[in-house]
């Protein structure tokens, strides 16, 4: 577990959620500096293998994020928030992180289209939902927070 992680990792989860909650945007400003010192952390309580521990962290943020950005169901904020976080917590802990974060976004997006009154358009194919987009970054932070208690 990278106790460590937890406080920074809390704060920047509690702004970015509350931000695409209320923008539907991730803030640069944010997620910059936060992976920045992710990558420093890492590697001066841990020196090259916590370097490298922080960049296979951010390379699979990258990857798969990147990934579901590029097929059109993620924003660049969320690419950019699981990337540093991953800078953070390493590729091990990111990998449950994301797991339980697809959980809970599958949970949310049920929920969303239920209160949303398009949960049956959902199932049955009909209607523009796909374009409808739901703020990731809580799915995110609970994920997140979860793989801290996970091992």
């Amino acid at each position: 577990m990278h106790t460590y992680a937890w406080w920074p990792t809390l704060i920047v989860l509690s702004v970015a959620t509350f931000t695409d909650l209320r923008s539907r945007r991730i803030p640069n400003w944010l997620v910059g500096p936060f992976l920045v010192l992710g990558i420093v952390a890492s590697a001066w309580l841990h020196g090259w293998h916590g370097l490298g521990q922080s960049f296979g962290g951010l390379g699979l943020g990258l990857l798969i994020y990147g990934f579901l950005f590029w097929m059109g169901g993620m924003g660049a904020g969320d690419v950019k928030l699981a990337a540093a976080i991953g800078a953070w917590i390493g590729p091990n802990q990111l990998f449950i992180a994301l797991i339980v974060t697809a959980m809970a976004g599958g949970i949310m997006v049920l929920g969303w289209a239920l209160f949303s009154g398009h949960l049956k358009d959902m199932f049955k194919g009909a209607g523009d939902h796909l374009k409808r987009k739901m703020p990731y970054a809580p799915a995110i932070a609970v994920g997140t927070l979860i793989s801290f208690f996970a091992r």
